[in-house]
Parts: C-alpha cells; sequence; structure tokens
C-alpha cells in the first residue's frame, strides 16, 4: 500500500447543485480547476462539505468518477466514506471502485454514540477491510462523541493502513498529546480552520479546509508559511484579513457560509438540499460587505 502524501492543504469540496437541485457538474469542473491552479494539495470528495448525506448512492459514484477525471492525477483525491453501520462500510469498501483514490477518510459513527472500544473495534474492522490508507475523523461536535487521544493512539499503532487523523475536536491539549505520542508515519491534520496554525505549531502537517473552498490562494500561503515556522506571523495576517469572514462562513452552519461566499464569488448558485438550507440575507449582506473589503 503506498504513502500518500497528506502535508499541506487539502479543501474539503462542496457539491454545487442548479436551481432545480440537480448536481451542477459544470461548476463542479470550475471549482475542481480552481484547486489545481491555486495550488491546493489534494481533494477531500464527499466529506461534510459536500452535503453528502443528500446525495444518493449513484450521485456519489457520479461525483467522485467525476472529480477523478478532472483531476487527472495532479495532485491526490481522498474520498469520504462513514456512517454508523459497520457492516455497512465494510461492504462499501469491499465494492466501491478506488481508482484515482489516494484514500479515504472516514468520520467516527454518529447517533448511535459508541464507546471508546467500540470506536476502536470500528476502525479496526475498517482497516482490515480497507484497500487505501485510512484517516481518521474526529468532529464530536457532529457526531456526539468524541475519539478520545487514547483511542486515536491505540488504533494509529495497531493498524498499519490507519495513517493519519483529522482533528476537529477543537480540543489543542488532545491534539498535541496525539501527536506527541504519535507511532511515526501518523499524523495529525486539522479539521478546523481557525486553529490551523496552532494545529501546525505543535507539529500537525496541515488541514483540511472549508474556507479554502472559496480563497484557496491565501489558504496555501497560510499552511505553507506555518509549516515553514511562521505560524505567528501567518496567523496574524490571516486574522487580520478574514478572522470576520471565518465567523461569518460558520455562523449559519457548513457549508451555507462557504457556498455563499462561492455564490458572491459568481462561482455557483445559493444552492442547498434540505435540510439545509442558504444563509439569511442578513448575514449575506453582512458577507457581501466582509467579501468586498477583503477583496475577494
Amino acid at each position: 500500500m503506498s504513502k500518500v502524501d497528506l502535508r499541506g492543504l487539502g479543501v474539503a469540496l462542496i457539491t454545487p447543485f442548479k436551481e432545480d437541485n440537480s448536481i451542477d457538474y459544470e461548476a463542479l469542473s470550475r471549482l475542481v480547476q480552481f484547486h489545481l491552479e491555486s495550488g491546493t494539495d489534494y481533494i477531500v470528495a464527499l466529506g461534510t462539505t459536500a452535503e453528502t448525506p443528500t446525495l444518493s448512492k449513484k450521485e456519489k459514484h457520479e461525483v467522485v468518477r467525476f472529480i477523478v477525471e478532472q483531476v487527472n492525477g495532479k495532485i491526490p483525491v481522498v474520498m469520504g466514506i462513514g456512517g454508523n453501520n459497520t457492516a455497512d462500510l465494510v461492504n462499501d469498501l469491499e465494492s466501491t471502485d478506488f481508482s484515482g483514490i489516494s484514500a479515504i477518510l472516514s468520520v467516527t459513527p454518529y447517533y448511535n454514540k459508541p464507546t471508546q472500544e467500540g470506536l476502536y473495534q470500528h476502525y479496526c474492522v475498517l482497516s482490515q477491510a480497507s484497500p487505501l490508507p485510512v484517516i481518521l475523523y474526529n468532529v464530536p461536535g457532529r457526531t456526539g462523541v468524541n475519539m478520545t487521544a487514547e483511542t486515536t493512539l491505540r488504533l494509529a499503532k495497531d493498524c498499519g493502513n490507519i495513517v493519519a487523523v483529522k482533528e476537529a475536536s477543537g480540543d489543542l491539549n488532545q491534539i498535541k498529546e496525539i501527536i506527541d505520542k504519535a507511532p511515526e508515519g501518523f499524523d495529525v491534520i486539522s479539521g478546523d480552520d481557525a486553529i490551523t496554525t496552532d494545529v501546525i505549531a505543535l507539529g500537525g502537517i496541515g488541514v483540511i479546509s472549508v474556507f479554502a473552498n472559496a480563497f484557496p490562494v491565501e489558504m496555501v500561503w497560510l499552511v505553507k508559511n506555518a509549516l515553514e515556522g511562521n505560524a505567528a506571523d501567518a496567523r496574524r495576517k490571516m486574522n487580520a484579513d478574514f478572522e470576520t469572514l471565518f465567523h461569518l462562513m460558520f455562523v449559519e452552519g457548513n457549508p451555507a457560509g462557504v457556498k455563499c461566499l462561492l455564490h458572491l464569488k459568481g462561482m455557483i448558485h445559493n444552492k442547498l438540499r434540505l435540510p439545509l438550507v442558504p444563509v439569511s440575507e442578513k448575514t449575506l449582506e453582512k458577507i457581501k460587505k466582509e467579501l468586498t473589503r477583503v477583496g475577494g
């Protein structure tokens, strides 16, 4: 199994929709090319930001195949495969066409709230079934359960093809413990734009970013400078330029905020699938004002 390079900026790519709710493949092509031209290091398809729960199995397959075709081997593509039924996920791992995919990103099971032992056994089974390297994804704000540093480290040591964790717990002490105790070859990726430089300063290797959908060049710059040891300077500049947009992007949820940004930049329709809806007119006007200020 080949090692995938996850250092740098990954983008959690949105799924653009037309006004009739169908997938807008022309817009998706523009977005992929935008990232190829902007220096994005890898693309994450079918993550949370892609509104994956609202996509049919057929649509998921078509979206991934389209992205892989558009990328054409220029940068890695990571595919999200997660859920709360381990047996179903094993079936997906055994039946999915992974050509052109470099790694799998798999979120902790949600809603049924497994114990730490349940999380460990779940990922062990996925690890055994997966033909590709696996990236753990810990996002307790969405799933209702936090995967502790102890469980993450246990998986990193026991499962050779579990190669990284996307950490979105927001707990820097937990993240530091994972980085400090991780075995060689296991990486930590920030899952939260706002603490990207903090995670890199602790020894993380980059971020899987929502904000990069709209501002990849700026996020490439931030991550590059942080990785070169200039985290504090990079943080100050990004906060000065984008702190308000960071806040506005998430104030009514993800991906509503970043889709609003992309819409205002003329790249997509401001369309989400229910139960998600676009940001309110009040928030849209605030985003529009801030976008004008930063020259976006």
